[in-house]
């Protein structure tokens, strides 16, 4: 990516088709054990089932996640969070005061695994 795209800049429409986004569906959620903020989410995408770590305590409750459909960017590299690894990210959106964090989900019901384009 170019420096302008780094830095919240205009990026090509190029760069935004390499993230994949797809919905996934919390099957299970609990407290992260080492850490006040993070919930450690287990997500159905369609084809696969993965752990995804998320600073949602305080938001969210464990049992709120579960059966929720988010919206998850499926292809950043794994990466250990507080001793738990996250296969994704999922998105939510912050109140202009940063005070509260809404996760991003849909509308309707849709499979897990379908394509956010």
């Amino acid at each position: 990516m170019t420096d302008q795209a780094q830095a919240g800049g205009p990026i090509a429409y190029a760069d935004f088709q390499k993230v994949a986004i797809k919905v996934g569906r919390v099957v299970s959620a609990t407290d992260h054990p080492n850490a006040d903020k993070l919930l450690v989410l287990q997500v159905d995408l369609g084809n696969e089932k993965r752990q995804i770590v998320a600073g949602l305590r305080g938001h969210y409750t464990a049992a709120e996640m579960v059966g929720k459909n988010i919206v998850v960017v499926t292809n950043l590299a794994p990466r250990m969070m507080r001793g738990q690894q996250s296969n994704g990210m999922l998105l939510a959106a912050v109140s202009a005061d940063q005070t509260k964090v809404i996760v991003l989900t849909t509308d309707r019901e849709v499979e897990p695994g379908s394509a956010v384009s």
